[in-house]
């Protein structure tokens, strides 16, 4: 919520803003991520199609879950409105006006922690990051919303793939 905050952000915008289809993927990434309902379908589609490894795919939608519904609490106790400068450029509409911690960070850092186990780091790595950045390019959360919502993710994540690990 800081001045440094307000400018880190214009400056992702205008950059992103270069490139055409970095704000059109950033829009269409928080659809997917809008109320974790695109990772709570894939782990579920995942534990159909994917029988030897359904329980994977289970702890993708139970982290995905787990994550989203931590955050969407602590919304509500921390309340801290989304970002509102004439310096940033809100690209997509929102369920609410709280803004800390980024419950897409949330539920996505937790299903790609958990989904590590079975695509690999980096590519889950490469997915939690995308999400991270596109909240800040679509102009709905300051990064330190963003980075909290990413440690609640990487912490779900962690619990539910240490509970996955000692289920096998």
């Amino acid at each position: 919520m800081t001045s440094a905050e307000i400018r880190l952000m214009g400056r992702v915008q205008q950059a992103a803003s270069r490139v055409p289809a970095v704000p059109a993927a950033a829009r269409a990434y928080s659809t997917w991520g809008e109320h974790a309902a695109g990772w709570l379908a894939l782990g579920l589609a995942g534990a159909v199609v994917d029988r030897r490894r359904r329980t994977e795919w289970l702890g993708v939608t139970a982290a995905a879950f787990g994550a989203h519904a931590a955050a969407v609490v602590l919304k509500r106790v921390v309340r801290r409105p989304r970002p509102d400068d004439p310096g940033v450029q809100v690209l997509v509409r929102t369920p609410s006006d709280l803004s800390f911690p980024s419950a897409h960070a949330a539920s996505t850092t937790a299903a790609c922690v958990a989904l590590g186990g079975i695509v690999g780091p980096v590519p889950a790595a490469a997915l939690a990051g995308g999400m991270a950045l596109s909240r800040v390019v679509v102009g709905v959360h300051y990064p330190s919303d963003v980075a909290a919502g990413a440690a609640i993710g990487a912490v779900a994540g962690a619990l539910v793939r240490h509970r996955v690990r000692a289920a096998r």
